[in-house]
């Protein structure tokens, strides 16, 4: 079972760099990049939320549970 991170192909789909969404939300360029690799052991749900907001989706969007995967 693992959760399996998409921000990437929301970005690309977005055409929005890493380094935009890292000043839209205000969390560092590293922090993001650590989520977008999947080698993120948590996020906050505010940074999340802000993620969403700005990207205009949804949590499931960015977050996919792979259940076959781990």
């Amino acid at each position: 079972m693992a959760i399996e991170v998409k921000l990437d192909r929301i970005l690309l789909e977005r055409g929005m760099s890493l380094t935009e969404l890292s000043e839209k939300v205000g969390v560092t360029i590293a922090n993001l990049s650590i989520l977008k690799t999947g080698k993120a052991k948590a996020i906050r749900f505010s940074t999340l939320e802000a993620i969403c907001d700005v990207l205009e989706c949804q949590p499931g969007d960015i977050l996919v549970h792979d259940q076959e995967g781990d």
